[in-house]
Order: structure tokens, then C-alpha cells, then sequence
């Protein structure tokens, strides 16, 4: 308990260094034309399309640093705890307790990579590598525990970025206390990789999450226009989520499937064909787009989440994580600081 409240208190000390670096920063004069000073802090709201990618490419890198600075005090504190050195402790709570490889298991190993070499000449090799990330799973596992008994408040954010939802289609009630808006594209394969990780967060979430689709069609992808122009012709007639759905789980964007999916849907078919040959929801999905541009995104998925940029096929565990963060700020939110020390 009270190395738990070591950590919060060191990470909301770091946090408020922070914000005065960052505020020091904001206010720094990064050039001069004819005697009118650009601060860094105008740099950053003019210039954010050109600056979102690279201000999470430093997130990402802080976040890594703040995870491995966690662990080590986590490691530390734990090891003094039980008289012993780090290395000690992961050797007796973690590489003591992982298992080596029986023999058939080795054979099993040995016959899928198929080695040029004899069993017996790779045996200890296969035996030590499977250990290896045996050892690097279980580490993590174990840290990971730590952090949750510790009850660790993460406070460093993503970089975020201000633009309109709109009338852009929503699954689940805008009061909703996590807001995920994606820009997607329906020939984008990371986009069709993370779709039923989304689905499986709205499932366990319910309305406390809220799903909001945005089209980003990229340029390289040829039939990404009118995929997005055919869920808005479906969505025209009630059934954009049921359309965008099926469509991601069939790939089948030619514009012949686009028609065959919207009749198997039971949408009203003459009006639907005539929506997309018409090109009547072209210039909405294209609004989508520039904004996507002026914004500074370059690739699908990207997502912001109550505002905060990430982008990628994130793993289902990375993305609950970060919609129970939400959950926990959102109700931590009103309650003063010595509140939260006192968990």
C-alpha cells in the first residue's frame, strides 16, 4: 500500500513537471520574422497536420520509458520487501516456476521449423530459445501483477487533435463516457484485422462505449471510394452499422458485391443502386477524408479515443486497457487528488 502510494505520488509529481516543462516550451521562441516572434506553442496549432504522427511517435517512446521506469521501482520495491536483489526475486517467482520443454514437445518444435540440421545437433538450441520467451512472457506476467496490486495511475497521454464528429454514424449514446472515433477505409487489411477487436470491446462495454465511423478511403486502395459511398447508401436507409459489418467481414467491395450485399440485407435495391451509381455520397465521404488530411493522419486505422490520438491494429487486451483508463479518469475526475492517494 504504501509503495502504491510512492508511485502515484511520483507520477503525479512527474506530471506536474510536465505540464511547466511543456508550458515552458509552449511559450519558446523558435523564430523571428521581422521582429514578430513564432512561439513553439503557434508552431504546434498551425503546423498540428504536419506534427500529430511525429508528437505520437514521442508518446510511444514516453510510454515505453514510463513502463520500464514503473517496473523497475515496482521490481526494486518488491525485491527489498523479500531481502533480495531484482535478479533473485525474477528467479525465484519467474524463472524457477517455468518448465522446459518435454521431449515430444521438442520433436513437435523440431518438425515444424524443419531445421537442416539433426535433432540432436538443434535439441539444446530449440530447448533454450523456447525457454527464453518462456521466461520473457512470464516476466511480464509477473510485472503486470505488480502493477495491479500496486493499483499504478498512468497519467502520460496521447496527443490529441480538434475536429467536428458531426453526423458521422455512432454506435452507442453520445453521452457515452469513452468516445472511440475511427477513420477507417474498407480495403484497408490492418482496418479488417482490428474490426472484430472493436466489436468485442462494444460488446463488453456496452453504452459506456460509443463507436463513431469516420471514411478515410486511401488513395492506393481502388475500391475504398465507393465501399465508403455504398455503407452511406446503406446507412440511408437504416442499416449503415449492419453494412459496414458485413462488409468488412466479407472483403467483397467490387461494386457488383457492394449491390449483391445490399439486397441480401433486404435494403430497398433500385433506390440503393441508384444512391451509388449516382455518386450521391461521394462528396460526404470525401468532407471525411480532408478532414483526416487537415487533421494529419496518413494511414488506416487511426483512432481517437475521448480525443487522444493512436493508430494501428492494436490487440484486444491494448485497446481494453485503454478504454478502462478512460473509465477510471472519467470517474476520478471530480474527486480531489488526496482521493485518489487514499486507494
Amino acid at each position: 500500500m504504501q509503495f502504491a502510494l510512492r508511485i502515484t505520488r511520483f507520477l503525479l509529481v512527474a506530471l506536474a513537471l510536465s505540464a511547466t516543462i511543456a508550458a515552458a516550451q509552449d511559450s519558446e521562441v523558435v523564430s523571428v520574422i521581422k521582429g514578430e516572434k513564432i512561439t513553439r506553442a503557434q508552431l504546434h496549432e498551425q503546423e498540428s497536420a504536419m506534427l500529430l504522427q511525429a508528437r505520437y511517435d514521442f508518446y510511444k517512446a514516453e510510454q515505453k520509458a514510463l513502463d520500464e521506469l514503473i517496473a523497475r521501482r515496482l521490481l526494486e520495491e518488491e525485491a527489498a520487501s523479500q531481502h533480495l536483489s531484482v535478479d533473485e526475486l525474477l528467479k525465484r517467482e519467474v524463472d524457477s516456476k517455468v518448465k522446459d520443454l518435454t521431449e515430444e514437445q521438442l520433436h513437435t518444435v523440431y518438425d515444424v521449423i524443419a531445421p537442416k540440421e539433426s535433432f540432436e545437433a538443434v535439441r539444446g538450441k530449440i530447448q533454450e530459445s523456447v525457454r527464453a520467451q518462456r521466461v520473457q512472457r512470464a516476466r511480464v506476467a509477473y510485472i503486470d501483477s505488480l502493477r495491479e496490486k500496486a493499483n499504478v495511475l498512468v497519467l502520460l497521454a496521447p496527443p490529441s487533435a480538434d475536429f467536428a464528429v458531426g453526423d458521422a454514424a455512432r454506435l452507442g449514446p453520445a453521452s457515452a463516457p469513452v468516445q472511440l472515433v475511427e477513420f477507417a477505409d474498407f480495403e484497408c487489411p490492418f482496418c479488417i484485422k482490428v474490426h472484430p477487436e472493436l466489436q468485442k470491446l462494444k460488446a463488453e462495454f456496452g453504452d459506456r462505449i460509443s463507436l463513431v465511423y469516420k471514411d478515410f478511403p486511401l488513395p492506393m486502395h481502388a475500391h475504398a471510394q465507393k465501399a465508403a459511398e455504398a455503407a452511406r447508401c446503406a446507412g440511408a436507409q437504416g442499416k449503415f452499422w449492419q453494412y459496414h459489418d458485413r462488409l468488412f467481414a466479407s472483403k467483397q467491395i467490387d461494386v457488383p458485391q457492394l449491390k449483391q450485399l445490399a439486397a441480401d440485407l433486404g435494403l430497398d435495391v433500385p433506390k440503393f443502386d441508384t444512391c451509388l451509381d449516382s455518386g450521391q455520397q461521394a462528396a460526404a465521404v470525401q468532407k471525411d477524408a480532408a478532414e483526416a488530411q487537415k487533421i494529419g493522419l496518413s494511414a488506416t486505422p487511426s483512432f481517437f479515443l475521448n480525443g487522444h490520438f493512436f493508430t494501428g491494429a492494436l490487440q484486444y487486451e491494448d485497446l481494453r486497457r485503454m478504454v478502462l483508463h478512460e473509465l477510471s479518469a472519467e470517474q476520478a475526475k471530480d474527486k480531489p487528488v488526496a482521493a485518489k492517494l487514499s486507494h
